[in-house]
């Protein structure tokens, strides 16, 4: 007879189902608006394949098949920087050291897109991604026990019970905001530096492309990091995004 060990403490606390059933109607959301779904994994490519494969065959009938396609390049950060656009979604099954990651979810913003992260062990710090889904444990093993696994089928299916609620899936409405205000610390990343005295550069941010002026920050170069108010660069960004 086989038995099966019971975990001493849930596979899915409270904390984390809410953060899955928010990360689900943010998918559901982006889904609905004709998103596409990019995975990356550099340390562990076959959940790269694993989520995509997981997200775009309609595995029980009646259910949508979900554009979802996993980036396995040597370059997931430039893999990537092609292939979002505006409202896609970006997701990453990695540990929270991971540089390749690390750097593609601080300009998924500059490319409009949402993003996601699973993983354990040590953290990634607030703000990293749009939804960070956690296994708060230190052993190096967790990656290969089924729970990362357990974390993105619990997604799909809840993304698919969002379906079955067309009210939840309308566009939440919006406040007045001043539009200067609203504005400001835009994040955008540099496509091509100033080509004359203008000292304007072509740059891209969540709503596509666009022209700014680059003074007050100096030199530019492809790849940059800035924050834009007002269509000037106000601030440059370091690998540490600040």
């Amino acid at each position: 007879m086989t038995v099966t060990a019971q975990p001493s403490t849930s596979f899915v606390d409270t904390d984390l189902a809410a953060d899955l059933a928010s990360a689900a109607l943010d998918l559901a959301r982006r889904f609905h608006d004709g998103a596409t779904l990019w995975v990356m994994s550099p340390q562990w490519e076959p959940h790269a394949h694993h989520v995509a494969v997981e997200f775009v065959h309609p595995v029980i009938m009646g259910k949508r098949a979900l554009p979802s396609v996993a980036l396995v390049e040597p370059d997931p950060v430039a893999q990537a920087r092609v292939a979002c656009q505006p409202g896609d979604l970006l997701m990453a099954v990695a540990s929270a050291d991971q540089p390749a990651v690390v750097d593609a979810m601080r300009r998924a913003p500059a490319w409009g897109a949402l993003t996601l992260w699973i993983g354990s062990g040590p953290r990634p710090p607030a703000g990293a991604a749009n939804h960070i889904l956690w296994v708060d444990s230190d052993d190096p093993m967790v990656p290969a026990t089924g729970r990362f696994v357990l974390l993105y089928h619990l997604l799909w299916e809840l993304t698919h019970v969002c379906f079955e609620h067309p009210g939840l899936l309308k566009p939440q409405a919006e406040g007045d905001a001043c539009v200067t205000c609203s504005d400001e610390g835009r994040l955008a990343e540099v496509i091509l530096e100033p080509a004359d005295a203008n000292n304007r550069a072509l740059v891209r941010t969540a709503t596509g492309e666009e022209s700014v002026d680059v003074s007050l920050i100096g030199d530019v170069t492809p790849n940059d990091l800035v924050l834009v108010h007002a269509g000037a660069a106000i601030s440059r960004l370091d690998d540490t995004g600040r």
